[in-house]
């Protein structure tokens, strides 16, 4: 990718055929093994805000699993709505948390190791083609979209971080369906193609198909908006670092709540 027009060009352009700008020789051209992966590809290396995003989903399954007293599997319905869960009759009664809160639960081991594995991976691929500060945007505003979506459709209990990594997949496709041709046509094909295997998978699993399509057009509309963060900064580059401030605050202020909530002894 240039970093003067954020258009996508080859490893062997020296200079840019969108805006004519000498490209600096790339990182892998200086040193073969500074790649972005672990044993060979098998492990990514996940950026700090992927590592964060992981680190509380992993806390609080730890934290859910140890309170229901059910070891290693599945965790049951009550604790999954004391710790924040989506439900609509809570979120129609004023808990607007919940439809943050979902986004860092999970239902059982084999859900948290799959969405983990997948934001591991997916994440890092995101923020290094849209910067930290969409990334933060587009991974809360697919959660909230995507869980407020499952809200108005789907009965019941759900939670997961796929609302959120539907999002990401969104973002990338979106970011495809923007630059038509070369790595774009390329990239939009593959992250289409990983929309519907995950669909697949998660019909077998019984997924929240809801929050996946409303996390997934959430993501898409953001990132075919936003675009690329610009090399020289400006004033949509500060806009977009106060907005995924303020998306690291509300969610801050939403486990907040849940806390209160939940320590206020809830009745469901």
């Amino acid at each position: 990718m240039c970093p003067n027009c954020r258009a996508f060009i080859t490893t062997d352009d020296r200079v840019c055929p969108y805006c004519e700008v000498r490209q600096e020789p790339k990182r892998v051209d200086r040193s073969p093994s500074s790649g972005g992966t672990m044993l060979g590809g098998l492990i990514p290396q996940a950026h700090f805000t992927t590592v964060i995003i992981m680190t509380i989903n992993v806390g609080l399954y730890l934290a859910m699993m140890i309170y229901s007293g059910g070891g290693l599997g599945s965790i049951d319905g009550r604790t999954l709505i004391q710790f924040g869960a989506k439900l609509r009759e809570a979120i129609a009664a004023g808990q607007w948390w919940r439809l943050v809160t979902a986004g860092f639960l999970h239902l059982n081991l084999l859900h948290i190791i799959m969405n983990m594995w997948v934001l591991l991976d997916l994440g890092a691929q995101v923020e290094e083609f849209f910067g930290t500060s969409r990334y933060i945007v587009f991974y809360f505003m697919a959660t909230v979209c995507g869980f407020y979506a499952s809200a108005v459709i789907m009965p019941g209990i759900s939670a997961g971080a796929s609302a959120g990594l539907f999002g990401l997949i969104g973002a990338m496709i979106g970011l495809g369906f923007k630059d038509r041709y070369g790595i774009g046509g390329m990239m939009r094909g593959m992250y289409i193609r990983w929309a519907i295997y995950v669909t697949i998978i998660g019909i077998f699993l019984g997924a929240d198909h809801a929050a996946h399509i409303g996390g997934g057009l959430a993501g898409f509309i953001l990132a075919y908006i936003s675009g690329t963060p610009n090399a020289f900064g400006g004033w949509k580059e500060k806009a977009w670092r106060v907005a995924a401030g303020i998306c690291v605050a509300i969610t801050a202020l939403a486990f907040i709540e849940m806390f209160f909530w939940f320590t206020s002894g809830p009745r469901f």
